[in-house]
């Protein structure tokens, strides 16, 4: 499940996962990019990136970059879980979001 860990605000929580998932899908974006990536290595590339952040989230917010694996056991557990699933929900869609406009109009991940 995913919530924020004792001393973490709901604003720093948030920010940690809008910038946690910004760093993930610019990862993504630029390891997959014809013009800048590399397919041989984009897996394993990922698959680090992400094992990284979740290494350094997991104390923090328990990592959720991905909403729909946030909201199904916030569901079931309800409690702080289901009152906090909305950070959880927002803030990988808004460091997505930014992460597109980034790679797209700075980092020229598309031709």
């Amino acid at each position: 499940e995913n919530a924020l860990a004792n001393g973490v605000t709901v604003f720093g929580g948030f920010l940690f996962e809008v910038i946690a998932t910004f760093l993930f899908v610019v990862v993504i974006m630029t390891v997959t990019s014809e013009s800048k990536g590399n397919g041989a290595i984009a897996g394993l590339v990922i698959g680090l990136s992400l094992m990284a952040m979740i290494l350094v989230g997991l104390n923090i917010t328990g990592l959720s970059v991905n909403p729909a694996r946030s909201l199904a056991p916030a569901v079931l557990v309800g409690g702080a879980a289901l009152q906090q699933v909305w950070i959880f929900i927002l803030a990988p869609i808004v460091g997505g979001v930014l992460a597109a406009l980034v790679a797209k109009n700075f980092l020229g991940t598309e031709e």
